[in-house]
C-alpha cells in the first residue's frame, strides 16, 4: 500500500471543489443590506488617499511651468489636502452605523457636507501655516464636496458589489449542505445506528440539526473563527460515522485565534470539499488537517488534505473563487488567500486580521 503523505510539515494550500448552481429567488431572500459607508478598511483608506493625491497632482500642473514648481505646489497642497481626507475617512468610519440608517439621498448629502467641512479644514491648516493667502474658502468647500461625492460613488459601488457576491455564496453553501445525497447518507447512517447504538444515532441527528440551523439562519456580515470551527466539527462528526477509519482528522487549534472574523459559512465548505476530493474517492481514505494560529495581529487558517493519486474528479474551482471573493469583501487587502498542490496534498491557507 502506498504510504499516506505527511501533512504536518506541508506549507501552503486545498481541495478544488465546486458547488451546485443557484436559485435567484432564494438568493434574493437571503441577500444582506449594503454598507455604503464602510470606510474602516486599510484598502479603502489607501485607495481614497491615492485617488485624492492623484487629483491634487493634476491640479498642481495648471500653475507650474517646471517640474520643480509642480513638486513644490503639489507638496503645498498635500499639506492641507491629506489631513482633510484622513479626517473625512475617520469621521465616516466612526459614524458609519448612523449614516447607513439614513435614506439614500440624505446619505449623499451628509457625505458631501462632511466633505465640504473637510475642505474648509484643509484650507484652514494652510492659512494657519501662512502658506495660502488669501483663503479660498468657497472653492475649498466646493472641492471637498466634489471629491467626497466621488469617493462616495466608489464606496457605493463597492457596497453594491458586496450583496450579489454574498448572496451567491450564501445560496451555494446552503445547497451544498442540504444536497439530497448528503442528507440521504446522513439519515441512512442514523437509521443503521438506531438499534445497535442509539446514543450515536442521536449524536448524528444532533450534528445534522446544527448544520441546518446554521445554514438556514439569517445571514450576518461576519462570524468568529471559533464559530466556524464548531460548525466544521459538527460536519466532520457526521462524516466520521460514514467513512470510519478512512477519514483521519487532525486538529491543531490556537485558542487565541478564535475571535478572528470570517464571512459566515466559509470554513465548512472547504472542509467538505477536502472530504469530497480526498476521502470519498479513495478506498484507503485520506488525512485531513485543520489548523489555526495567531501571529501578532493576524490569524492563519489552514485546511490540508491528502489526495489519492489518479483518483477523483477535479471540480470547477467555484468554491475557492467564492472564498477568495468573500474574504476580499470583508477584509479587503488585509486578507490573504493561497492554494497549492504539492506531493499529493492540497492545502488552502487563509490569513485574516484579528
Amino acid at each position: 500500500m502506498k504510504p499516506s503523505p505527511d501533512l504536518s510539515h506541508f506549507g501552503e494550500s486545498t481541495s478544488l471543489g465546486s458547488f451546485m448552481p443557484g436559485d435567484e429567488e432564494l438568493a434574493y431572500r437571503s441577500s444582506t443590506r449594503t454598507n455604503m459607508f464602510d470606510a474602516c478598511h486599510v484598502g479603502v483608506v489607501l485607495r481614497a488617499v491615492l485617488f485624492v493625491e492623484a487629483v491634487v497632482g493634476v491640479v498642481a500642473m495648471f500653475s507650474a511651468n517646471r517640474p520643480i514648481e509642480w513638486l513644490l505646489r503639489f507638496s503645498l497642497l498635500t499639506g492641507g489636502v491629506l489631513p482633510a481626507v484622513l479626517a473625512w475617512l475617520v469621521v465616516v468610519c466612526v459614524l458609519k452605523s448612523r449614516l447607513n440608517r439614513l435614506e439614500a439621498s440624505r446619505q449623499w448629502l451628509c457625505g458631501m457636507a462632511l466633505g465640504a467641512v473637510s475642505g474648509l479644514y484643509g484650507c484652514g491648516l494652510l492659512v494657519l501655516m501662512g502658506l495660502l493667502q488669501p483663503a479660498p474658502l468657497w472653492s475649498s468647500a466646493a472641492a471637498g464636496a466634489l471629491l467626497s461625492a466621488m469617493m462616495l460613488a466608489g464606496l457605493f459601488w463597492r457596497a453594491k458589489a458586496r450583496t450579489p457576491a454574498a448572496t451567491a455564496a450564501r445560496l451555494a453553501e446552503l445547497q451544498s449542505r442540504i444536497r439530497p445525497h448528503f442528507l440521504f447518507n446522513t439519515l441512512n447512517s442514523a437509521i443503521a445506528l438506531v438499534r445497535a447504538e442509539p446514543a450515536k444515532a442521536e449524536a448524528v441527528l444532533e450534528d445534522l440539526s446544527e448544520l441546518f440551523r446554521h445554514a438556514l439562519a439569517d445571514p450576518a456580515e461576519s462570524v468568529t473563527l471559533g464559530q466556524e470551527i464548531a460548525l466544521a466539527q459538527h460536519y466532520l462528526a457526521i462524516e466520521q460515522v460514514r467513512f470510519g477509519e478512512r477519514l483521519q482528522v487532525q486538529w491543531s487549534l490556537d485558542p487565541a485565534a478564535n475571535l478572528a472574523k470570517l464571512p459566515p459559512l466559509l470554513l465548512q465548505p472547504l472542509v467538505e470539499n477536502a472530504v469530497k476530493h480526498g476521502v470519498e474517492p479513495s478506498a484507503s481514505g485520506a488525512q485531513l488537517k485543520i489548523s489555526t494560529l495567531r501571529r501578532g495581529s493576524s490569524v492563519v487558517v489552514k485546511v490540508t488534505n491528502s489526495t489519492p493519486a489518479g483518483v477523483g474528479e477535479r471540480g470547477h474551482g467555484l468554491a475557492l473563487a467564492n472564498v477568495r471573493e468573500r474574504l476580499a469583501l470583508l477584509h479587503d487587502v488585509e486578507a490573504k488567500f493561497k492554494t497549492v498542490f504539492k506531493d499529493g496534498v492540497f492545502q488552502v491557507r487563509l490569513e485574516v486580521p484579528v
